[in-house]
C-alpha cells in the first residue's frame, strides 16, 4: 500500500506573476498590483521583454520563451506554486511554458474562452491588429472567436502599449465600454465577454453594467487556478505522486 501524506490545512505558497518590463501605472484591478488579489502573489520582471515583444502577431518566440522559462524557474525557486503572466498575448506560450515550468501554468485570460464552452464568447483585446488565430489555438479556443480591440490612437494604447507614465482612468473606462458596445453590435449572438488584456479588469464592472452581459478577466481565471492549486495541495496524496498540471481547471 502506498504511504499517504495528509496535507489538509497546510498553507499554500504564493502565485507567481511573470511581468513584462514596463513602467506604466498599475491600479487596483490590474494584474501588476498585489492589492488586486485576495491571496499571496509574487512578481518577477522579465528584463528586456516589453509590451512590444508580447503584443505582436510575429514575436521572437525562442527569445520570449527563454525569458519565460528562466523567470518561471526563478519564481518557483522563491516558492511560487503556480505561474501566470502579465500579458494575455502570452497565451501563445501556454503549452511550451507548461512543458518546462516546475509548477503549473496559466498564461492568459484567453484560457477562459474554452472554459466557457457553454457561452458564445466575444473578446476585447489590447490590439486587434496583433491578435491572431494562433493565440486562440494555443489555449484550445476556437480560432474564429470574435473579438475587437481598443483603438490604436486611444488613451489606453498611449499608456499600455506606448508604455506611458500616466493613466487617464475615466477616459480608458469610456474606451473599454465603447469597445464592448462595438463587439456586441458586430456580433449580436455574444452572451459573455472575456477581457484578454491584464490591464482591463479595473473596467470590468462598468463594461458589465453597460452591456448587461457577464464579463470575465484574468483575475477570474487566476481565482479558479489558485483555488485548484489549493485544493490539490490540501488533498491527501501518495508520496511518490508526480503530477504536472498544464492548464488551470474551471473557474
Amino acid at each position: 500500500m502506498s504511504e499517504r501524506v495528509p496535507s489538509a490545512g497546510l498553507p499554500i505558497g504564493p502565485l507567481g506573476i511573470l511581468m513584462l518590463d514596463t513602467r506604466f501605472p498599475r491600479i487596483v484591478g490590474d494584474i501588476g498590483n498585489a492589492a488586486s488579489f485576495d491571496y499571496p502573489v509574487i512578481f518577477r520582471r522579465m528584463e528586456g521583454i516589453g509590451s512590444g515583444d508580447a503584443v505582436t502577431a510575429h514575436p521572437d518566440r525562442p527569445r520570449v520563451l527563454a525569458a519565460l522559462k528562466a523567470n518561471a524557474e526563478a519564481l518557483a525557486a522563491q516558492g511560487a506554486v503556480g505561474i501566470s503572466t502579465s500579458c494575455g498575448f502570452l497565451a501563445l506560450y501556454q503549452d511550451d511554458l507548461a512543458a518546462v515550468s516546475p509548477v503549473p501554468v496559466a498564461t492568459s485570460a484567453l484560457l477562459l474562452v474554452r472554459q466557457l464552452k457553454d457561452k458564445r464568447v466575444g473578446v476585447i483585446t489590447a490590439s486587434a491588429r496583433s491578435l491572431t488565430p494562433a493565440h486562440f489555438e494555443a489555449v484550445g479556443a476556437p480560432a474564429d472567436t470574435p473579438f475587437v480591440g481598443l483603438l490604436e490612437d486611444s488613451s489606453f494604447a498611449a499608456t499600455f502599449l506606448g508604455n506611458g507614465l500616466t493613466l487617464d482612468r475615466d477616459r480608458v473606462e469610456r474606451e473599454v465600454v465603447a469597445a464592448g458596445r462595438d463587439l456586441v453590435a458586430r456580433h449580436a449572438a455574444i452572451d459573455a465577454v472575456v477581457l484578454e488584456c491584464t490591464n482591463l479588469p479595473p473596467y470590468a464592472q462598468a463594461l458589465k453594467a453597460a452591456l448587461g452581459l457577464p464579463v470575465f478577466d484574468v483575475l477570474d481565471l487566476l481565482s479558479g487556478f489558485h483555488a485548484g492549486l489549493t485544493a490539490a495541495a490540501r488533498a491527501p496524496r501518495n508520496v511518490n505522486d508526480r503530477v504536472r498540471h498544464r492548464e488551470p481547471g474551471p473557474c
